[in-house]
């Protein structure tokens, strides 16, 4: 996608202001970057990431207080939380950057890639954020694994928006990876098909291959459990050797 037009897109769906790029002076992008770097608490540059360090030469003081930045590369493939992670929320923001334009969010904090554990997740609509608790803890319990082994929770882009999915993993502070039924349909990775999935939305499954294709080395150690309207399938991310 050309960069302007990911900018609109993002800026329209995540409510945020747009810049576009200057054509004065060979420095002018990066002196007005400099003024305008305080005025706002997190920043999204459609860039290479050396451009992204270049812009922001001198301008970081602390990490308690500096504005985060996530770094989209201009063919939308990565989004990247390059500065203010945590206390910035810049890793969510990859997130919600990711989701948006169906790149990989790119997290390096050591709190996040220590933990190896991806939920799949997919439910009724109208489910309620009790049941999904029930579900997730009798799907670690079955692996005898702990949710505070679990990075990141997957679904597909049918469910992006679904109040019980977002709000439990809101209260359990787990970022919401968005799978499209576009990708899901090149790899419909399933243990064993749904007729009803396959009738409603398309696919042969959804908790399976939405937690598979958030890893790059990930291996499915627990298979799909349903459970009361809620299913839900775990992947664990591997290591190099």
């Amino acid at each position: 996608m050309e960069a302007q037009k990911i900018g609109q897109r993002l800026a329209t769906e995540l409510g945020a202001k747009l810049y576009l790029p200057q054509s004065e002076k060979s420095n002018s992008n990066r002196e007005a970057f400099a003024a305008t770097w305080p005025k706002h608490r997190q920043w999204i540059m459609i860039a290479t990431t050396g451009i992204a360090v270049r812009y922001l030469q001198g301008l970081p003081q602390d990490k308690t207080t500096d504005p985060s930045l996530v770094v989209l590369d201009e063919a939308g493939r990565f989004a990247i939380s390059l500065l203010g992670g945590h206390e910035g929320g810049a890793n969510r923001l990859a997130y919600q950057v990711a989701n948006c334009t169906e790149a990989v969010p790119v997290i390096t904090t050591a709190t996040e890639t220590l933990k190896p554990l991806i939920l799949g997740i997919g439910c009724r609509k109208d489910i309620s954020s009790e049941a999904i608790e029930t579900a997730v803890q009798q799907a670690l319990h079955m692996i005898s694994r702990d949710l505070r082994e679990v990075r990141e929770v997957a679904t597909i882009d049918l469910k992006a928006k679904e109040p019980s999915l977002l709000t439990w993993c809101a209260t359990n502070d787990l970022p919401l990876r968005v799978i499209s039924l576009d990708l899901l349909k090149l790899r419909p990775w399933v243990t064993e098909p749904s007729a009803w999935v396959r009738e409603n939305i398309g696919v042969d499954g959804v908790c399976e291959p939405c937690a598979l294709l958030s890893t790059f080395r990930g291996k499915l150690i627990l298979p799909k459990l349903a459970h009361e309207g809620v299913t839900v399938a775990i992947v664990e991310e591997g290591t190099l050797a």
